[in-house]
């Protein structure tokens, strides 16, 4: 990058414009970069926006941004990075950004940070079976006499089984160590044996994991090939009593198959996201006193995304000093979640 202030254009919705960047956040942007008049852009097709479209070499991008497109892009000629002060640019990056050779930068590794303290949380809970004894709690107005001379409620000893090993499943295995645990066992055909025992856990295949889990934590992206990757075969293979945790994609899991095991009682759930989502008003899932539902809010809320988006700038300052930038995203990072 040369010497000269950078044009930089934010996309990205209003509510996420007003969340992520503070005063103090657009003084810093503005003491590096050109930030033009319209702040944000939460489209790439008005007249104005293609006009400063045409200036801009950074797109400083968030929740909100409509796809990069081909049209899009030439209508942005000098375009040299998109920083994108989130997560995953899935939804809008494609094939068009790496064939112009523009850099990408994600957020992701910050927003992996309240994901996986979730995920521990959530492990805790799943471990002491807490937020089922307490929806029996409320139906019976007791709950009491349900823990005793139980011995299926506890942390140590157990063993937790993580599928995915990138950005989210690394930091889980990390935390882990904070737990008396049997064994964390991880699956991801991406990670090699010497990595993930670096972490304390032990790399298997996914019948393996399953059969020895009892607490099931799913940390893959979402792919064709990932799609309804836990179905009643696999579900099947868990042990009486286990508990899926899923914090990832909704779509990873067979949720029929999920609610028919539920229903029975053999296994317990802790659901972050779903498939659809919400899921439908009539959904079993909801009925079940075995499966907490929570409304997607593991990731990054509140100040949490702030992480993000000084990431963000942190990476456009690198930019600008012609440095490399710390979490480059590239069409195989994609493949592994990025």
């Amino acid at each position: 990058m040369s010497s000269h202030r950078p044009q930089v254009l934010l996309v990205m919705d209003h509510r996420t414009f007003t969340l992520q960047f503070l005063p103090e956040d657009l003084r810093r942007l503005a003491a590096i970069a050109d930030l033009g008049e319209l702040q944000p852009a939460v489209e790439l097709d008005s007249p104005d926006v293609r006009s400063r479209l045409a200036e801009v070499d950074v797109l400083m991008t968030s929740w909100g941004a409509p796809r990069l497109t081909e049209e899009r892009l030439l209508a942005a000629p000098g375009l040299r990075a998109v920083l994108h002060s989130a997560g995953s640019v899935r939804g809008f990056v494609g094939e068009e950004v790496w064939r112009r050779g523009i850099v990408v930068s994600s957020s992701a590794e910050e927003n992996a940070i309240p994901v996986a303290e979730y995920t521990l949380a959530a492990v805790i809970m799943a471990g002491k079976k807490a937020p089922f004894l307490a929806a029996r709690a409320h139906l019976t107005r007791d709950g009491w006499h349900d823990v005793v001379g139980r011995d299926d409620l506890s942390n140590r000893s157990r063993t937790i089984g993580l599928i995915g090993f990138s950005r989210i499943g690394r930091r889980v295995a990390a935390m882990l160590r904070t737990l008396d645990t049997a064994a964390v066992l991880v699956f991801d055909p991406f990670a090699s044996s010497d990595e993930v025992a670096e972490s304390g856990a032990e790399l298997v295949d996914l019948d393996d994991l399953l059969r020895r889990s009892e607490i099931l934590s799913l940390h893959a992206p979402l792919l064709p090939e990932t799609y309804h990757m836990i179905g009643s075969r696999e579900l099947g293979l868990l042990p009486d009593g286990a508990t899926v945790i899923n914090t990832a994609r909704g779509a990873l899991i067979d949720h029929d198959a999920l609610g028919a095991e539920c229903r029975s009682g053999r296994l317990d759930a802790i659901l972050d996201v779903t498939e659809p989502e919400p899921l439908p008003a009539n959904s079993l899932l909801y009925d079940l006193p075995n499966v907490m539902i929570t409304p997607h809010i593991a990731g990054s809320l509140g100040a949490e995304t702030r992480r993000m988006s000084n990431h963000a700038i942190d990476e456009l300052e690198r930019f600008v000093a012609g440095e490399p930038l710390l979490t480059p995203v590239t069409p195989h990072s994609l493949l592994a979640g990025a």
